[in-house]
């Protein structure tokens, strides 16, 4: 890392920290954590630990622990160095911050000072499983954890069936086989899904298959590490915009006749339908 890093201007800089591999992290977010006047971290050991593998010197620049325990007593800290003109840098234990991430009280009551908030944006355990899940990604929500109690986590499920966008979990080992169970009671056993976990590190793992059969292979195991699940969207009532879409991809790289055919299976949807719209977007 280079000693002489030019000085950053003021400002809050939100950094993304590796999910995983140490060696995600970027260049540009090297330099704004060798440069920053104050450096702030959801887990002080860990960035101390990251900055030490990356040989980025703190020289005796402060580093506080800021996250959603103690927010409220560092946070005004935070603040009175931005409005000192200062540079605050500050990063989640792994990924980007506020993506299920402390940071959001932060970053509303910089904004509300009129403080300059940017973002060196980069790991996110979100779209690392969305890259490699193998499901739509041209609309995605991320709904992050459900809850812990079983009424709760099915009603959390069910008032999300009928987005017609891609669904993105957060769990944790301990609960992934309950949450497995009643996404497929209140999203459906036969939609399409992804359980990823342990992303950038050395046993990482895709397991692809429909909820039932995630269930089903993952019932004798004790999963260990941070895990993801995508599910696919309902395709049971797949609406003209989704079938637009997905032509729209399909012709890029098919006939007009076989990426009819394709989208009708893929969405369950009469061929002549679709063969009819592949017509229109033909003539566009």
């Amino acid at each position: 890392m280079n000693s002489e890093t030019p000085p950053l201007a003021p400002g809050l800089y939100f950094v993304a920290t590796p999910i995983g591999s140490a060696r995600d992290i970027t260049l540009r977010a090297l330099d704004i954590l060798g440069s920053a006047d104050v450096i702030a971290a959801e887990d002080t050991r860990t960035l101390r630990k990251l900055m030490k593998i990356h040989d980025v010197a703190l020289n005796d620049r402060p580093v506080l622990s800021y996250h959603d325990h103690n927010g409220a007593a560092v946070r005004p800290r935070l603040l009175q160095a931005l409005r000192d003109g200062k540079s605050v840098a500050y990063a989640s234990e792994a990924g980007t911050p506020m993506v299920a991430d402390p940071g959001f009280v932060l970053a509303r009551e910089a904004i509300a000072d009129g403080l300059p908030v940017t973002s060196a944006p980069g790991p996110s355990a979100v779209i690392a499983a969305l890259t490699i899940a193998g499901l739509p990604t041209d609309r995605f929500l991320f709904a992050g954890f459900a809850p812990s109690a079983t009424g709760a986590r099915r009603k959390f499920f069910g008032e999300l069936a009928q987005v017609p966008a891609t669904l993105v979990f957060y769990e944790s080992p301990k609960r992934i086989h309950k949450s497995l169970a009643d996404m497929a009671l209140e999203l459906g056993p036969d939609r399409q899904a992804a359980l990823c976990r342990e992303l950038t590190k050395k046993f990482e793992e895709v397991i692809r298959g429909t909820l039932n059969e995630l269930g089903q292979e993952t019932a004798q195991r004790t999963l260990k590490g941070e895990i993801v699940v995508v599910v696919d969207r309902n395709r049971a009532g797949a609406s003209d915009l989704d079938m637009d879409t997905a032509l729209r991809q399909a012709l890029s790289s098919m006939t007009l006749k076989d990426a009819s055919a394709h989208v009708a299976e893929q969405l369950k949807i009469p061929r002549r339908k679709v063969y009819q719209a592949a017509l229109k977007l033909g003539k566009c």
